[in-house]
């Protein structure tokens, strides 16, 4: 790799603590990934699929091809490294919805993981599909606060994990986001214990052994990572996941910085990383420890895996014979149309348009009772659908950015501003247009921007009724969007019980198509022009 750990250090933060032993001192590399979603392939900057076009001009990022090359470049240089995953490898592409994880084990065997940590989404498809990954990986998998009285699990998900490196024993322990009960499909026979305490546990087994460097794979979002980490004695590094976030010294959209450094119970050092998702980063952390297991320094920054990096040729040739049954996937029915859905530019960005209409009473059935409204920028709209059969390939022209459903509570003033938001760039085309389903609105393009939108309705039983601009609301929309995308910042900055990390757009909408076929795609008099 051109950028080492060298290259880095006039981003890195450095701080010594105590002066211990030099003969006694050992460095630890802790290279590190999470939520890599199932990016098997490279991805562009806004994380869907990269075209080989696109790849070939250097504009796309990661892919497992990347992550084998910069994992490999960093073991090659030398020194004590552990490479981990902080779980939610599953669920993102066709590559997981072909294979269901087997050939996620594959690539990350390819790659040599030391550990992984179970994330949420590794529940999707039931605890069989996972067991059935954790059989076939040789890559430890770990949850130390997942109790399960069957499926095995308990067997085969461990709560920690020895790793010898450099004559050196290294703890890890994973731990697992206890809302996945609520998220995913982890059934009634798996439980989620508390966090602080399963993995204080696991430290105890593992300092009863003489083991005083502790590392913590946590899918639980670096908010949890903050809270519990005073409240456990023994942990060393915290390798966070679940919420997607950067934190890099040198990256002016970072969340955090890289590491956060917050104190345990016993006052030792924590050192808190994480590296944003989807293939796109690779962790990089050094830790020099004394010989009492305490760290006294440390520096790193994630590394982009941009188009410098190579990918490796016997990753890209597993990739390559997948994606066979991947293309076939994108030629299955989902189901059919009675009449066209009109996905056109020209349309669904500046009125209702019936494959926005559809898209969003996709988003609105996918959420769930909870759910009242959904709205769906026209600018993800990306293509129509003619009358007849309708494959999944047809669905991913239509939505290809590999969106995720993210569900939200937001004020009713708050979805009214943001639907004035929508409107007020019609003139210009621009994506940002609302596709709506449990609310119709009138609209006036005649008024400035700002005043466009009245006589806000939101469904109620059979019939509508005017929205209240006080009331909480549960809204669906995706992920793009809930982050700030196309400027709906009050999604973003006013949105509360968020959760970003829904199914995919493309396959809720699938899905629905599948449910309700035959269909026919119609407007539904929820934008009245004015």
């Amino acid at each position: 790799m051109k950028r080492t750990i060298a290259g880095l250090l006039s981003a890195c933060t450095m701080l010594s603590l105590g002066a211990g032993s030099a003969l006694a001192d050992y460095d630890l590399r802790l290279i590190h990934t999470n939520d890599v979603h199932d990016r098997v392939e490279s991805v562009t900057k806004y994380n869907n699929t990269c075209s080989a076009e696109d790849d070939a001009e250097g504009k796309c990022f990661g892919g497992y091809g990347r992550l084998a090359t910069a994992i490999r470049d960093a073991r090659a240089e030398g020194g004590n490294v552990l490479v981990v995953d902080a779980g939610d490898q599953f669920q993102g592409s066709l590559y997981y919805s072909t294979y269901k994880g087997s050939l996620t084990a594959e690539l990350m065997n390819l790659v040599d993981y030391d550990a992984m940590a179970v994330g949420n989404h590794e529940f999707d498809d039931g605890p069989d599909v996972l067991a059935s990954f954790i059989k076939k990986s040789l890559t430890p998998i770990l949850s130390a606060n997942i109790e399960a009285t069957t499926d095995g699990l308990n067997e085969l998900i461990k709560p920690e994990t020895i790793i010898t490196v450099g004559g050196e024993r290294i703890g890890i322990v994973g731990l697992t986001t206890p809302e996945t009960a609520d998220i995913s499909s982890a059934g009634p026979n798996v439980k989620f214990n508390d966090l602080a305490q399963s993995l204080q546990n696991s430290v105890d087994r593992l300092t009863a052994q003489g083991i005083n460097k502790i590392v913590a794979l946590s899918h639980s979002g670096s908010y949890a990572d903050f809270e519990y980490v005073s409240d456990v004695t023994g942990v060393d590094v915290i390798v966070g996941g679940h919420d997607h976030l950067l934190f890099s010294n040198s990256d002016d959209k970072a969340s955090h910085p890289y590491p956060v450094v917050k104190n345990g119970a016993d006052g030792k050092p924590v050192l808190i990383v994480q590296a944003y998702a989807y293939s796109r980063y690779l962790g990089d952390l050094n830790v020099t420890f004394d010989d009492a297991g305490v760290a006294t320094s440390w520096s790193g920054d994630p590394i982009a895996l941009d188009a410098s990096i190579k990918p490796a040729e016997d990753v890209l040739a597993v990739i390559s014979e997948a994606s066979g049954q991947v293309d076939a996937v994108r030629t299955l029915e989902v189901g059919s149309f009675t009449a066209p859905a009109d996905g056109s530019r020209e349309i669904c960005r500046k009125m209702e348009c019936s494959m926005g209409s559809l898209v969003a009473d996709a988003m609105l059935w996918k959420a769930g009772d909870d759910y009242q409204i959904a709205i769906q920028n026209g600018g993800g709209v990306r293509a129509s659908i003619d009358e007849g059969t309708v494959t999944m390939g047809e669905v991913l022209t239509v939505l290809p950015f590999q969106n995720a459903l993210a569900t939200f509570k937001l004020s009713g003033a708050d979805i009214v501003a943001s639907l004035e938001h929508g409107v007020s760039l019609v003139e210009e085309g621009k994506g940002q247009f609302p596709q709506v389903a449990g609310l119709k609105f009138d609209l006036d393009l005649s008024q400035p921007a700002g005043s466009r939108v009245s006589n806000v309705m939101v469904a109620d039983g059979n019939g509508f009724v005017p929205i209240e601009t006080g009331k909480m609301y549960g809204v669906v929309s995706n992920d793009f969007m809930r982050n700030g995308g196309d400027g709906y910042a009050l999604f973003r900055d006013n949105a509360t019980d968020v959760y970003d990390f829904g199914p995919n757009l493309e396959q809720a909408v699938a899905d629905y198509i599948g449910l309700n076929s035959p269909l026919t795609p119609t407007t539904k008099g929820r934008i009245n022009l004015k």
